[in-house]
């Protein structure tokens, strides 16, 4: 049978009082809807059961396309095979393909994996998957992501210059693959073989200063700050305590006790998830001292300037070693941190103290429930020994040893 309909006559057919079709042949055909609307509808038999498909929308579905339709479903026909069935199978097979897609089992993963995540690191851990892989594999399934996908994705990371985040995401990806294969829904982990496919890093260290003399040039210039009174005390109480910046800043007045002499920060605001005590020196008692009368009405040691009810910026501190004509490269505020490790290691104080001292390591909770006062007696003597050290530098003496390592 030939087919009689042209694209002329699709195009200008207009509706009517009731709905009817216009037959092309071999089953095809358009039917017009009294509103204009016109669908293309194929009419076939099957196992002597007469049955309908629909072929599309016209004009999104043009007449050549709906034959070619047309030709794929006798096709089908002619193998004993139902269109219809076999459209239903599969919209059945991409609705199962969806949910196991890459971005659907991260998700899932990453909601169980997220809980033991301080919700700042887990924020970024989610935006970083959500821009970065989700737009590029994250519709296909998990057990079909090959390695070389999964590359081309990180080489995007690779070429805005993100090294460290391309190897980051890398990470997250393959313990996504992990839980996929756990779960029954992957096979293999295509991201355990990229590593030395991505550019090498080397892991960040923190700048810092570690000579004598310029440590002690250093505690002069913090002294001469001439910014705010807040942001010099966090400065110097910085360096005594060598805190995380983010612990430093977040202070709040009910953590110490002055006449204990202790800091001690809960584990709601430590990277490692368990409460720590910082012994306090002579010398960081004076500085809070100084401090009280300014912010101890309030929560925070360090408010904001724009409100009491928040605490300083984290960039406050390295801003304010930028004023003093310190680089990035030179110094941070979480170099502090590498300072005090470094001569402390140097002058032979022992290391479980020092490492006890920077919070490091331990993350089962119950065993960092003790552990948070862990040589408290002499991380009490190191830390007075680490003030009288500092305070022998500042005044440009000559001081070698740290009195008191042993």
């Amino acid at each position: 049978m030939a087919d009689k309909l042209s694209a002329t006559q699709v195009k200008q057919t207009k509706p009517r009082e009731k709905d009817y079709k216009l037959f092309d042949g071999k089953g095809l055909f358009l039917l017009v809807k009294t509103n204009g609307a016109k669908y293309w509808r194929l009419k076939y038999r099957f196992h002597d059961k007469e049955k309908t498909l629909a072929l599309g929308v016209y004009p999104e579905v043009s007449l050549k396309d709906a034959r070619e339709k047309r030709g794929d479903a006798r096709a089908l026909l002619a193998q004993e095979i139902d269109p219809g069935l076999m459209r239903r199978v599969n919209k059945s097979m991409r609705r199962e393909r969806a949910s196991n897609s890459f971005e659907t089992i991260a998700r899932e993963w990453f909601a169980k994996y997220s809980v033991k995540l301080k919700a700042t690191h887990a924020d970024k851990m989610r935006k970083r998957l959500e821009e970065d892989v989700f737009p590029y594999i994250g519709g296909t399934p998990i057990a079909d992501v090959t390695a070389p996908e999964l590359l081309s994705v990180l080489r995007r990371i690779e070429k805005r210059g993100a090294i460290e985040t391309a190897h980051r995401i890398r990470r997250y990806c393959s313990k996504v693959f992990i839980y996929g294969i756990a779960t029954g829904l992957a096979e293999t982990d295509p991201a355990a073989g990229l590593l030395h496919a991505l550019q090498p890093y080397e892991q960040n260290h923190f700048s810092t200063l570690t000579d004598p003399t310029e440590i002690g040039q250093l505690l002069r210039a913090i002294d001469g700050y001439e910014g705010d009174l807040k942001t010099r005390c966090a400065l110097r109480l910085g360096i005594l305590t060598f805190v995380r910046p983010g612990e430093l800043r977040a202070a709040e007045w009910l953590e110490f006790n002055l006449e204990k002499a202790e800091w001690r920060i809960p584990e709601s605001r430590m990277k490692m998830d368990a409460p720590h005590t910082v012994p306090l020196s002579s010398q960081a008692i004076a500085i809070l001292l100084e401090l009280q009368p300014l912010t101890g009405h309030g929560k925070y040691l360090f408010p904001s300037v724009m409100t009491a009810t928040r605490c300083m910026s984290n960039n406050t501190v390295n801003a304010a070693l930028r004023r003093m004509d310190y680089t990035k490269e030179q110094i941070t505020g979480h170099g502090f941190r590498a300072m005090a490790s470094t001569l402390l290691n140097e002058q032979g104080f022992n290391r479980d103290w020092i490492e006890r001292q920077l919070a490091h390591g331990e993350r089962n909770k119950v065993r960092a429930a003790y552990n948070h006062a862990e040589y408290m007696p002499e991380r009490r003597k190191m830390m007075q020994a680490w003030a009288d050290y500092l305070d022998g530098l500042r005044r440009r003496a000559d001081v070698v040893p740290i009195y008191g390592a042993s």
